[in-house]
């Protein structure tokens, strides 16, 4: 994470609580209004703590939005880092299963990711949340692909990178498909919906790419 040079000394208001209430009302912010048209001082009020704060826990605005990011997706990559330890199928479903539950509470939240991704790459947003998924990305390709194949996860008749490909696919739908397409095949991503097509995809992998257990070991 990116860090500050901090003077002595904090501000008076400072509590455990304040960093985290940055944290989510930047993340309700930022999820729903531009980045560029999100300040500081909207921050800091909808936070209701003085804008010091800010400036002490982040450094500025880059630094609280690269927090955000990495706040955001830390359980999944608490996940990965388990696969990579441990490579069980358990444990690589559990990655899938994680995503859900934590999508669940800011579904805004991968939908900021896929319009981000879409931006320049010169765009800060786009500059501080590659910096923030290069922590990730070589982690997941040695899961999805060294790993998975090493440990006998995947059955010997499927192509990994095709694998990865359906596995992104099945996590990331749900939430950054057009809410337009959604309405018109009546789903409502509701935490029931989520929970039945979690094992519903789960169902998908283990019948189409998943070894049988058994198998395994």
């Amino acid at each position: 994470m990116t860090t500050h040079n901090r003077k002595a000394g904090r501000p008076r208001d400072n509590n455990i609580d304040v960093r985290q209430k940055l944290i989510e009302h930047a993340r309700e912010l930022f999820t729903s209004v531009p980045y560029d048209k999100v300040s500081n001082r909207q921050i800091a009020n909808q936070a209701g703590v003085n804008i010091a704060m800010i400036h002490y826990y982040f450094g500025n605005k880059e630094g609280l939005f690269e927090t955000v990011i990495r706040e955001t997706i830390n359980p999944m990559k608490e996940r990965i880092h388990m696969m990579i330890k441990d490579s069980s199928q358990k444990n690589f479903l559990d990655i899938m299963r994680t995503y859900y539950r934590e999508m669940f509470k800011i579904p805004q939240f991968p939908r900021l990711v896929f319009q981000i991704m879409h931006m320049d790459t010169s765009d800060t947003q786009r500059k501080l949340l590659e910096k923030v998924f290069a922590d990730i990305s070589q982690p997941m390709q040695m899961v999805m692909f060294d790993k998975l194949v090493n440990s006998n996860i995947l059955k010997p008749d499927v192509e990994p990178e095709l694998c990865k490909v359906s596995y992104f696919s099945l996590m990331a739908f749900p939430f950054i498909a057009p809410p337009g397409l959604l309405s018109l095949h009546g789903i409502e991503l509701s935490e029931d919906f989520l929970n039945r097509l979690l094992e519903h995809n789960i169902k998908l992998m283990t019948d189409g790419m998943l070894q049988p257990k058994n198998l395994q070991d």
